[in-house]
């Protein structure tokens, strides 16, 4: 019964929570049309997703984005570092393709999001096939290096979380 209500637990979850923080102000009518909300979106949209992707660990899943929140953080302070004190010059920008064992799409989706909200990386294509991710570096001096940490910092981590 649950489950015909709420065909996606977490996208509702995050529907309401997401409502609530546009209105930025608690109020229970706010609260029941969120509700409303996060019941009438899944349901609407539930055709379109006919395989659902399986979390298979919620806690590393929050472990993972209390990393990615850090290193967002870490990467602001090198890109910083990198606009202020480093000449143009000096830069060794590059195109790097990073060759993807994820398959899921959600989770695909995932690394792609997570390395481009990564400051000085942008994740740009993926392939026709879904196996090859190519991500522009602002800096990268060692691009083995960077698909290396890519793939052992997130992409195994994306692999535990999804399956």
């Amino acid at each position: 019964m649950i489950r015909r209500i709420f065909p996606h637990p977490y996208l509702s979850a995050l529907l309401v929570l997401v409502w609530m923080l546009l209105v930025n102000r608690f109020a229970w009518g706010s609260l029941v049309f969120a509700v409303i909300l996060s019941i009438a979106i899944p349901a609407l949209t539930e055709p379109y997703w006919p395989d659902r992707a399986r979390i298979r660990n919620p806690r590393k899943l929050l472990a993972y984005i209390a990393l990615v929140f850090w290193d967002i953080v870490v990467a602001n302070i090198q890109v910083a570092m990198i606009v202020l004190f480093k000449p143009n010059r000096d830069l060794q920008p590059a195109w790097i393709t990073i060759p993807l064992e994820l398959r899921s799409p959600e989770a695909i989706t995932v690394l792609a999001a997570t390395i481009t909200l990564t400051p000085g990386t942008v994740s740009a294509d993926l392939s026709q096939d879904g196996h090859a991710l190519l991500v522009h570096c602002l800096h990268a001096p060692d691009p083995e290096s960077v698909i290396e940490d890519i793939k052992t910092r997130y992409e195994a981590r994306l692999m535990e979380i999804f399956g």
